[in-house]
């Protein structure tokens, strides 16, 4: 399949998958765009085969022995993709002309598969740092092969990039406690949900907890703005079209966290998003960011945020 045609099947995909993205996309040059979508796809779409649904839909509970087989496919297909041998499927067509374009290393797209893995065998989060290695594996590593998408090399470029990921993770996970919990999985730290006398799948489900877990998302959502603010400072790396883009999803997921925080135990009523007009206003601010961010000092990287491996 060709390059064209790959692409427009991405950008379908994205455009239904992940609105936020798609938007942001847009302000990149194509050659850039082209790439982060097609890598868009292939994560999209390995995270639909593992929970059986459909950009993020309709999720169900799968067995171990179900989901494990469907990893084992998707580690298998994109070992080849990663190392130039003949695919079938254009979604890992499209994650090959990636790694190939920007020599992307074949560790970080398996590394991401090894999140999926966490979610198939039913990895507890007793505490922050088990979240935190998740976080990493299934959006952290993300950032990182964006920014590489990007044209980023720079080792403290890549951290940023991966600390823009883990907040993002962070977000997601304090706007989608009931979701999870509605096919089986409870990524909140378990120790921060004692303290709130909840315990198991059923603790967070229950509607008189609902006080509780709002606290609890609200400490998550606080444990991201020190990566959001890292994050940042990488974007003054970035070329000008990307570091729009970059700044531009950066104030849309931090808002949709505050807006978590903000609706407290309501805050699970109804699926929480950036509107229309939030998501212009955002990109006219990142169009300021991006111009101002060679010009604003570098603070140091916080040592206590999380250190990726790769």
């Amino acid at each position: 399949m060709n390059t064209d045609t790959l692409y427009e099947q991405a950008s379908r995909t994205i455009a239904t998958g992940s609105r936020s993205f798609a938007a942001a996309s847009r302000l990149m040059d194509t050659r850039t765009r082209e790439s982060t979508v097609l890598l868009y796809t292939w994560c999209r779409h390995c995270d639909d085969v593992v929970d059986g649904q459909t950009l993020g839909h309709g999720q169900r509970f799968a067995g171990a022995t179900d989901g494990a087989s469907r990893l084992r496919q998707l580690q298998e297909l994109t070992r080849a993709a990663c190392e130039g041998e003949p695919v079938w499927d254009p979604v890992f067509q499209g994650l090959a002309q990636v790694v190939q374009r920007h020599d992307v290393p074949a560790s970080l797209p398996q590394e991401h598969l090894a999140g999926f893995a966490m979610d198939v065998h039913g990895t507890q989060y007793r505490n922050l740092d088990d979240l935190l290695l998740y976080c990493w594996r299934v959006a952290g590593v993300v950032g990182v092969m964006m920014a590489r998408v990007m044209g980023a090399e720079r080792p403290e470029t890549l951290d940023r990039a991966c600390d823009l990921g883990m907040a993002f993770q962070l977000t997601n996970i304090a706007r989608d406690v009931l979701e999870d919990a509605a096919i089986g999985r409870v990524y909140l730290p378990a120790d921060w949900l004692a303290e709130e006398g909840i315990h198991g799948l059923e603790g967070v489900l229950d509607p008189d907890k609902r006080d509780g877990i709002a606290r609890v998302a609200a400490r998550l959502v606080a444990e991201a703005e020190p990566y959001y603010r890292s994050a940042r400072a990488g974007i003054a790396d970035l070329p000008m079209r990307c570091a729009w883009s970059i700044a531009t999803a950066r104030d849309v997921y931090r808002a949709i966290g505050r807006k978590v925080v903000s609706k407290g135990a309501s805050a699970w009523d109804h699926r929480i998003a950036t509107s229309a007009v939030e998501k212009l206003w955002f990109v006219a601010r990142g169009a300021g960011v991006a111009l101002a961010a060679s010009h604003v000092p570098t603070a140091p990287r916080p040592p206590h945020l999380f250190r990726r491996p790769l």
